[in-house]
């Protein structure tokens, strides 16, 4: 799968309707068939940063995905948003979902 992790740094007018004006691309993203998850959190240090946790089944529907006319939308809305060009961590990885953490069992 692809797992891939965005921070993106919106502007302070923008952050406390950030979640709304990127919901119509996370929608679309998760109705893709191939899409795993695609989680936005907001940074507990800085209310100004956004972090989406995604991630895809294989090569294919990351393909789909980045050459969407919903993707393209979406990047497209969220730049006036921004402060700065988001970060990225986007790689391959073993398996199609959340494993449990070995170091921390519970029951």
């Amino acid at each position: 799968m692809y797992f891939i992790v965005v921070k993106y740094q919106v502007k302070p007018e923008a952050a406390d309707t950030f979640m709304e004006s990127v919901t119509p691309f996370t929608e679309a993203t998760r109705a893709e068939p191939g899409n795993l998850w695609f989680d936005w959190s907001r940074s507990v240090v800085d209310p100004n940063e956004f972090v989406l946790v995604e991630a895809f089944l294989d090569d294919e529907a990351a393909g789909l995905h980045v050459n969407s006319a919903h993707f393209k939308a979406g990047l497209e809305s969220m730049r006036p948003l921004l402060v700065s060009t988001p970060k990225i961590v986007s790689r391959k990885v073993d398996g199609s979902d959340w494993d449990d953490m070995g170091e921390l069992q519970i029951g």
